[in-house]
């Protein structure tokens, strides 16, 4: 793991990257769309989830959930919309897969790092 500070518009955010290798999704600057590469396994509370979680990269209030458990989606679609200092960010899938379970609703409050979906 690395510990990173990011700058966003003034802001600083403090975050950890966890280096997968070279099949992982580079890291795209601000004030392009968040790409979210793959992360480790979904806890086990999550019966339904995948084996591929997407967490928030930022802190921020869910403005829109643009899809639905059992959807087909493909590398770079949008999946979450999160606002965070009146902007609107897409985080998008980091891979083809298909939703496994939807974690967050429209309005719902996140912190960096919780998890929005699972895919597989």
């Amino acid at each position: 793991m690395k510990n990173l500070r990011i700058t966003v518009n003034g802001t600083s955010y403090d975050v950890q990257v966890e280096e997968l290798g070279e099949t992982s999704a580079p890291a795209v600057a601000a004030p392009s769309p968040a790409v979210v590469p793959a992360a480790a396994p979904a806890p086990k509370a999550a019966e339904n989830a995948g084996s591929v979680t997407v967490t928030a990269p930022m802190p921020g209030t869910v403005v829109r959930v643009e899809v639905s458990a059992g959807d087909t989606v493909k590398s770079g679609q949008d999946l979450v919309f999160i606002e965070a200092m009146k902007m609107e960010t897409p985080v998008k899938a980091a891979q083809d897969g298909t939703i496994a379970s939807v974690n967050v609703s429209k309005g719902e409050a996140v912190e960096t790092g919780k998890v929005l979906l699972t895919m597989n």
